[in-house]
């Protein structure tokens, strides 16, 4: 099996997150041990950021990190087990709203995909980027 960042290269969905990733210097962390969770957001996600977003981010790596950071949960978390979620603190430090009630959704965004599992932990894909508080 592969890191998490090579499971995100070889989907050819998360373009724009690895690329993200790159940028901000967080491929070595999430290519190490973990295990993390990985919410996701697809290149389709990124592209519904207002015009120009994505490229003022990977000029503030600060404000990069933050969001990126923001998408990733410490530990291997399953989609069975986020089912009994109601909220997940992020590694960076602020809370994801987790609600399963009519699918799943980790504060704004539908979770669309579940359990794409890495040797150090697990991609859940996303429709939206979200952004932290």
């Amino acid at each position: 099996m592969a890191n998490l960042v090579e499971v995100a290269q070889s989907a050819g969905t998360f373009k724009t997150l690895v690329a993200a990733v790159t940028a901000a210097g967080l491929g070595a962390t999430l290519s190490g041990p973990g295990p993390f969770t990985i919410f996701a957001p697809t290149d389709a996600a990124f592209a519904k950021l207002p015009a120009g977003t994505v490229d003022s981010l990977l000029k503030d790596i600060p404000q990069l990190t933050k969001i990126l950071t923001y998408h990733v949960v410490a530990g291997k978390v399953l989609a069975a087990d986020v089912m009994k979620l109601t909220s997940a603190k992020t590694v960076e430090g602020g809370m994801l709203s987790i609600t399963t009630n009519n699918g799943v959704k980790v504060n704004n965004a539908t979770v669309t995909q579940t359990d794409i599992l890495a040797d150090n932990g697990v991609i859940h894909v996303i429709d939206t980027v979200l952004m932290p508080q």
